[in-house]
């Protein structure tokens, strides 16, 4: 295991995720509509793939710092219910999706991390690829999501669990100790 090294593009907004590498969190390929609105809500599509997937490595809270930015945390939200979308303000550069401060997961958007890193290295194979059904045009075979997301439900639920029972979702910095965001979502309709 490895510490990743985080910025945003204009590098105001700076961390460090811990204990990565393909045993410290679980990196996918995401083609959902949710995922691809977010990028384009920011005007970065050039976060996604050639097929509108975004690169994705799901990690517990605990494994996440921002040592200097914070001020430049802001979130979305893409409906009511959806995920809490975090990006950086100065650059738009986006960070990545939560679904609250009591579930101890964060799904770290590979934008965010320094750019002079190997995401293979650092994260790990991806591992699968989710929702191709949504993906712009039809992915390669292997790529359109069918047949691995069981075993990614399987990974992600059971990587969830132990990080529930083992009181990894704290510290977040994301969300304060009684589990609020520490910046109000916006809620915008794509």
């Amino acid at each position: 295991m490895q510490n990743m090294e985080l910025s945003c593009r204009c590098g105001k907004v700076q961390g460090q995720a811990a204990n990565t590498g393909p045993d410290g969190g679980t990196r996918l390929v995401c083609y959902c509509d949710d995922c691809q609105a977010f990028a384009r809500q920011l005007g970065r599509d050039d976060v996604l793939d050639e097929w509108g997937g975004t690169d994705i490595y799901q990690l517990a809270p605990c494994q996440l710092t921002i040592s200097q930015g914070q001020e430049q945390l802001r979130c979305l939200k893409l409906s009511d219910k959806g995920l809490i979308r975090w990006y950086c303000n100065c650059c738009n550069t986006p960070i990545g999706n939560t679904v609250s401060g009591s579930l101890p997961f964060i799904g770290l958007i590979h934008s965010f991390v320094r750019s002079d890193q190997d995401l293979n290295k650092v994260q790990g194979p991806v591992r699968g690829y989710v929702h191709g059904r949504f993906a712009i045009s039809t992915p390669p075979t292997g790529k359109e999501g069918r047949g691995t997301q069981w075993r990614l439900l399987m990974r992600i639920f059971r990587r969830l669990l132990t990080a529930k029972l083992t009181g990894k979702g704290r510290p977040n910095p994301l969300f304060d100790p009684d589990g609020k965001p520490v910046i109000e979502p916006k809620v915008v309709k794509p």
